[in-house]
């Protein structure tokens, strides 16, 4: 060994040398360095594992919004068609009612209307009967009974609308 240059205390001083300064450094720097390397990839493991539930939980809460807001939607939906109901059932009912209303307003109106012809007949009657009964008298020259010919012109004026009503 002299032969290549090795020294055998040296050597072996050497080697117990690093032999010591192995443990020391194993001890002082390889554990606690190893220990943190450990912590730290345990704590990015946890946050990719809370990265993955958050994820997770963002996806089922999307899932739920999204099926919350079609019920909302389809209830909006049964809503307008509720109310396009009810108005339209409300405008017919209106519609119905104004149709009453004008109806009963025609038939009063029809009703007066005959009303007023049937007193201006009888006022032309009267007027009439007695424009007659003055021609009559002064013909005549005499007084006549007025209520005898009065009926009795009533009754041949009546006779007279009959056979125009015939026609």
């Amino acid at each position: 060994m002299d032969a290549l240059g090795i020294n055998l205390p040296g050597l072996v001083t050497q080697l117990v040398s690093f032999a010591i300064l192995f443990a020391v450094l194993w001890m002082l720097l390889y554990k606690p360095i190893s220990k943190a390397m450990g912590d730290r990839s345990k704590k990015i493991q946890d946050s990719l594992e809370a990265a993955d539930k958050a994820r997770e939980e963002v996806n089922s809460s999307k899932e739920a919004m999204e099926k919350q807001i079609a019920e909302s939607r389809a209830e909006g939906q049964k809503m307008i068609a509720n109310a396009k109901d009810i108005a339209d059932k409300f405008k017919e009912e209106e519609l119905a009612k104004a149709r009453e209303e004008i109806n009963a307003e025609k038939q009063r109106a029809e009703a007066d209307i005959q009303r007023e012809r049937d007193a201006a007949i009888d006022g032309l009657r009267r007027e009439f009967a007695s424009i007659v009964v003055n021609a009559a008298e002064k013909i005549v020259e005499k007084s006549i009974d007025q209520s005898k010919h009065t009926d009795l012109i009533d009754k041949v004026v009546k006779e007279s609308s009959a056979l125009r009503k015939d026609k």
